[in-house]
């Protein structure tokens, strides 16, 4: 079930939600300006998520983290930052199931990298590649990010974290090959220094003294919206992309529709196919119909209606009427638009479109 109730939506709670993660606490906390509350519930509740798809950006970091883990090895003159295939093994993700906090009921996520001093975590490290270097203009992190790593750093139990910017320029970035692949040579000439990287060292404690608080909203946002399956309100227009879509009823069922539309859509393509043979010939049809209503319309006289044209075959007839306007302009500015207008309803069906296939 899901249903629009005032703005926001209600929902049968599914039976496994998804964790807030660090990427997703701050937007519950409303702190992160590239997500809302509601676009963050419809992901843990699994009622929509924009599928993942490689990008860029995402594959730009993944190519660089491991450059930035041998730089901060080498700045802090260390082999102690240790990555989660170093502690996983390769494939961590499908062995952890993309959560390093497994006994954790409402947070969980993965960290980038650990450090580790005589075998015990000592601190959390958070990696970004961003060509947005004016939001790290004070040397720190923007807070939906550092509140990333403490969420991560609060789970684990330690205070340090560090917080490492890689800035990338446009060159820097993998070339697109558009089918699915990069080719990431750019990336890979990418080398972290002091000019292109900075690193913000931070106390848990000491930038969020309050964190306990926050930990302790996220959890009664979980409980007021998550457990009850009553979203967050939503915002018409930052939600807008979202609220397209869960406004849009895609039916997917064994039902006799499903036969109304398979034997729709054979005609098509056969009707189709024929039109395809026919396209030069409807288009002269249209230039003489065009042509007939032109001479047509030149041969009314006062008070006609009709003009007609008889062949052997058929009668062409062109006919005139006329209609009243009104000026809504005017009524606007009288103040009567709105007292005299109603809503009404259209309904129609638009043409389909061909479902693009997955090449495996």
């Amino acid at each position: 079930m899901r249903e629009f109730v005032d703005k926001h939506i209600e929902i049968d709670i599914p039976k496994r939600c998804k964790k807030l993660t660090g990427t997703r606490f701050a937007s519950v906390l409303g702190l992160d300006k590239w997500n809302t509350p509601f676009k963050t519930w419809c992901a843990i509740t699994k009622t929509y998520e924009d599928p993942f798809t490689d990008n860029i950006y995402t594959v730009a970091g993944k190519t660089i983290e491991p450059k930035i883990i041998a730089y901060l090895n080498k700045a802090y003159f260390l082999n102690s930052v240790k990555s989660p295939t170093d502690i996983y093994g390769e494939g961590y993700f499908q062995r952890t199931f993309g959560d390093f906090f497994p006994d954790v009921k409402v947070f969980g996520g993965m960290w980038d990298a650990l450090v580790y001093y005589d075998d015990e975590i000592s601190a959390v490290v958070e990696i970004k590649t961003t060509k947005r270097a004016e939001d790290w203009a004070d040397g720190k992190a923007p807070i939906h990010y550092s509140l990333q790593a403490a969420l991560y750093a609060y789970l684990l139990g330690v205070d340090d974290i560090v917080m490492v910017a890689a800035f990338l320029e446009d060159k820097d970035y993998p070339i697109d090959n558009k089918d699915g692949t990069f080719d990431t040579t750019p990336t890979e000439k990418f080398v972290p220094s002091v000019d292109n990287t900075i690193i913000d060292n931070f106390s848990l404690k000491e930038r969020f003294p309050d964190f306990e608080d926050r930990i302790d909203k996220a959890i009664e946002w979980w409980q007021t919206y998550v457990e009850t399956g009553i979203s967050p309100d939503f915002d018409e227009k930052r939600d807008a992309d979202i609220l397209s879509v869960l406004r849009t009823n895609t039916i997917s069922a064994d039902t006799d529709i499903m036969d109304l539309i398979a034997e729709a859509e054979k005609l098509s393509e056969e009707i189709a196919a024929v039109q395809s043979t026919v396209a030069d010939k409807e288009s002269r049809l249209k230039d003489l119909k065009d042509l007939i209503k032109e001479y047509g319309s030149r041969q009314f006289r006062e008070g006609d209606k009709k003009v007609s044209f008889k062949s052997n075959k058929y009668e062409w007839t062109i006919s005139r009427s006329s209609t009243t306007t009104i000026d809504k302009t005017a009524l606007k500015k009288d103040g009567l638009l709105d007292k005299y207008s109603k809503v009404s309803e259209t309904i129609k069906l638009n043409p389909p479109k061909l479902i693009e296939k997955e090449e495996n």
